[in-house]
């Protein structure tokens, strides 16, 4: 049998508490409850099996079935199917998919502790096996009375694998913790969490994973003269908030750093330019998924130690109609000294991201990537499938973050960013007008940002996976932690 097993925790959903300890443990044990990766070639001795019962598992698999469960009254054993002819991209989303059921099943079966048994020799599939149960497995139920009755039962996962290093199963766990606090940064409602208690919560992500953070209070965001954030900011009742993250290892291998920007709308009615309502403004405390996968990635890559310099920027406030919200017509200035005519308050989130992508100016950055909730066009262009990605960066930043969307299925749309676009935003009172026209919404958004930027730039439109209204596998209801992943696997392989 395989001598390794490697215990990986699953983070809890009790507040205050995040269990990734990881754990060695000895042989599997005759009543381990075990979820096996096999092909039709599989020799099932070492698992014990009777030959009645590998009999029955290789008659299901020639009959077409991927998923077989076999109850011994003492333990369960699931048996998973795996299709060499896949190309290996493809493989992983197929085991991360097959986890989430397989997670699904022992929770059915008040399941607390599972083996997952690499007997194929494919750590790969075994660790991408783990993320979807892993990813699968998470609950919000932080506001629910009967939270301890609703809470799933499974609790950890142990790999038992030959050819499993211990670095790459600390490193899925990291970035599986990170991507679950994303989720519940995107979760949380606009009455827990406003632009004060995010800079908070990002305070509190530094703190545990050792990076800075700065927060800019208002009076600070009025000295810089910051007028994008502050114009959406006037229609609220809360201060506006400018978190600067950074982390920076003795042994970082950038000479200039790389800038995340992540859109930090807590809550977004649309403003003056009010959004209708249902299935519009109800999902709208998630109009900070930008934010909150900026704060978790640097999390994640603080955790892990990885040997890179990187900066996080979130500008933080929601979008209201009332006290002196301002108003289509308005003329606002900048930060950059530009002028732009406000024509729909609902375009809010250029605005604040306006004043951080020239504040990011400041570090001579080696790459910019801004994330945000930006636009119902790209949604509507690519559904929740996929990022939408625009920008001038050089091809050596989009291939390999293209080929990290592709690792953690977190694929990349790239749109047309042609300078013709911009003449969709000229405005006759002032420098540029904050929205385009009818058509090439999330083309136009993007041009308006790039305005503000002088060095290498990609803008990441993830409006349509950051919250999802049904769950889609291991993309459970509600926010998704988008984008975690796919910076974690770019960090990592640089």
């Amino acid at each position: 049998m395989i001598r390794k097993a490697i215990f990986l925790h699953l983070p809890s959903s009790k507040v205050g508490k995040r269990m990734t300890t990881l754990k060695k443990a000895g042989a599997v044990r005759p009543n381990d409850n075990l979820i096996v990766l096999c092909s039709l070639r599989t020799d099932f001795k070492p698992l014990g099996l009777s030959t009645t019962e590998t009999e029955y598992v290789k008659t299901e698999f020639e009959h077409g079935r991927h998923s077989v469960i076999l109850n011994q009254f003492s333990r369960y054993v699931f048996l998973q199917l795996i299709d060499p002819k896949k190309s290996p991209e493809q493989l992983l989303e197929i085991c991360r998919k097959a986890g989430s059921t397989l997670a699904d099943r022992c929770n059915e079966y008040k399941i607390k502790e599972a083996v997952i048994a690499d007997i194929e020799d494919k750590p790969a599939l075994a660790l991408a096996l783990a993320e979807g149960m892993a990813l699968g497995n998470y609950q919000f139920v932080k506001y629910k009375s009967t939270k301890e009755k609703d809470r799933h039962s499974l609790e950890s996962i142990a790999i038992n694998s030959r050819k499993l290093k211990d670095r790459d199963l600390d490193m899925m766990n990291i970035c599986m913790d990170a991507t679950l606090r994303a989720r519940d940064l995107v979760n949380e409602p606009a009455n827990k969490l406003n632009a004060v208690q995010l800079s908070a919560a990002f305070e509190k992500l530094g703190k545990e994973a050792g990076f800075k953070v700065e927060v800019l209070k208002e009076a600070k965001i009025r000295a810089l003269k910051m007028g994008g954030l502050l114009a959406v900011n006037m229609g609220s009742v809360d201060a506006p908030t400018f978190s600067v993250m950074e982390y920076k290892p003795a042994n970082a291998k950038n000479k200039k750093p790389y800038v995340l920007v992540g859109k930090g709308v807590t809550y977004d009615t649309g403003g003056l330019s009010l959004k209708p309502t249902p299935n519009s403004m109800d999902m709208m405390k998630c109009d900070m998924a930008g934010g909150a996968l900026v704060g978790a990635a640097l999390y994640a890559i603080a955790k892990a130690k990885l040997p890179v310099h990187v900066i996080g920027l979130v500008p933080a406030t929601d979008n209201r109609p009332g006290g002196n919200a301002f108003a289509p017509g308005d003329i606002i200035t900048m930060m950059s000294g530009q002028t732009v005519e406000m024509l729909n308050s609902d375009a809010e989130g250029r605005m604040i991201l306006a004043d951080a992508l020239h504040y990011a100016k400041r570090y001579d950055p080696e790459l910019v990537c801004e994330f945000s909730t930006l636009t119902g066009a790209a949604a509507a262009a690519i559904g929740s499938a996929g990022i939408v990605v625009m920008g001038d960066a050089p091809d050596r930043f989009r291939v390999r973050l293209r080929t990290s969307g592709n690792n953690v299925h977190e694929r990349l749309a790239e749109f047309p960013f042609w300078e013709e676009y911009d003449d969709m935003l000229k405005s006759e009172l002032a420098d540029m007008k904050n929205i385009g026209g009818a058509v090439a919404g999330a083309i136009t958004a993007g041009r308006f940002l790039y305005k503000y930027t002088t060095y290498p730039y990609l803008h990441f439109d993830i409006a349509g996976p950051a919250f999802i209204p049904a769950r889609d596998s291991y993309r459970i209801k509600g926010g998704t932690g988008v984008g975690v992943r796919l910076l974690f696997d770019f960090f990592r392989n640089l």
